[in-house]
């Protein structure tokens, strides 16, 4: 409903600096805890020499707007989760493995199917 940036974010700057990131994916606000910690989702940036500056003006207005001032912990997250063709990929060789394999198989194959499908490593 609502698009949320800190305050000390110009919005020239938000416009500027959301041609820097891949597919102009601008830093999304996606949740709050009542202590004042969020989580923050961020594309990558394009150009590689502005990268350093862009994040470091990004994570800076993050912190000077959390309560306690502390610090951006940042995790790259593709290098950690499935892109979104593996959970297709995963959710089509379930699917497969649902419909189109007999059950009368032996439950230890089935399941070894099964977590060869990798769906239950993705959505866990």
């Amino acid at each position: 409903e609502y698009f949320v940036v800190p305050s000390s974010l110009a919005d020239q700057d938000l416009k500027l600096y959301s041609y820097s990131f891949i597919g102009r994916r601008m830093p999304l606000w996606s949740w709050n805890h009542p202590n004042g910690s969020a989580l923050v989702r961020m594309a990558n940036i394009k150009d590689v020499l502005q990268q350093r500056r862009i994040d470091q003006r990004i994570c800076n207005a993050i912190t000077r707007s959390h309560p306690l001032r502390s610090d951006v912990y940042k995790s790259d997250l593709d290098k950690c989760l499935p892109n979104i063709q593996e959970i297709q990929a995963a959710h089509i060789k379930l699917k497969q493995l649902c419909v189109n394999e007999p059950f009368d198989e032996t439950e230890e194959k089935w399941l070894s199917s099964l977590e060869n499908t990798r769906w239950l490593e993705y959505v866990r």
